[in-house]
């Protein structure tokens, strides 16, 4: 929660339609500042749908957005990025024509000041990032392209980082290391809400965690609960 006891992230009773389609029906979410949420689902629950809510690209067609204690239900996407929203979005979507160091400093370009800092955090985390500095993005494997979008994503020091399926394509030990990353960054004060169908790995780290379901939230509660629930564990953790 924030100093004034209001969540970082509050999304309330949102409805969201494509066209006639009700995709996301009275979903309930939030995220206190310097929290690791996770919002677990699968194909077609609505993940995306609420991530794009989120970050203003979807608008609801009922129910409201609150973003550091002010109403950005009907404000850009760049308005929210600028106010303190980052995402690592699903497939890392690098600029893959430009260097390491020039996409770096793209997840900057909101900002001035304090890079030299930005740099050395960033490299702290990522040392293959700072080994691969000059190489074009596009040249990568898939877990270096997954930690120079990080980097990027944390250049401009947000209050909320977005990750989208962020185990998506990357071998098991990757992943295991992209989730100690992403704990670190939140151990770090950045608040983190993890959007992914990976349930063991990000239950592992979450404080809380929602489930989704065609467009509701069916389960919600702190990670370590939900580990132990029967329904999840069966739908999702395959024991």
């Amino acid at each position: 929660m924030s100093a004034n006891g209001a969540p970082l992230l509050e999304l309330s009773a949102i409805d969201t339609f494509y066209g006639p389609i009700h995709i996301l029906q009275g979903v309930e979410l939030q995220v206190g500042s310097g929290e690791l949420v996770c919002l677990l689902g699968g194909n077609a629950s609505g993940k995306s749908t609420t991530l794009k809510t989120i970050l203003g690209i979807v608008r609801p067609r009922r129910g409201s957005v609150e973003f550091a204690g002010e109403n950005v239900t009907d404000r850009s996407t760049n308005y929210r990025i600028r106010k303190g929203m980052a995402i690592v979005p699903e497939n890392r979507r690098l600029f893959a024509p430009m260097t390491v160091l020039e996409n770096l400093k793209m997840g900057a370009y909101l900002r001035a000041g304090g890079l030299p800092e930005d740099f050395e955090r960033v490299y702290e985390l990522f040392p293959r990032v700072y080994e691969r500095r000059d190489q074009l993005a596009g040249t990568l494997s898939g877990g270096e392209q997954q930690m120079v979008a990080m980097g990027r994503a944390l250049m401009s020091r947000p209050k909320l980082l977005l990750m989208d399926e962020p185990s998506m394509g990357l071998a098991p030990i990757l992943v295991e290391r992209s989730f100690e990353i992403i704990k670190q960054v939140n151990d770090d004060g950045v608040a983190v809400l993890v959007v992914e169908q990976n349930a063991n790995v990000s239950l592992s780290i979450a404080h809380r965690g929602y489930v989704l379901s065609t467009g509701r939230v069916v389960l919600q509660g702190k990670a370590s609960d939900l580990i132990e629930n029967d329904e999840l564990r069966k739908a999702y953790l395959g024991r």
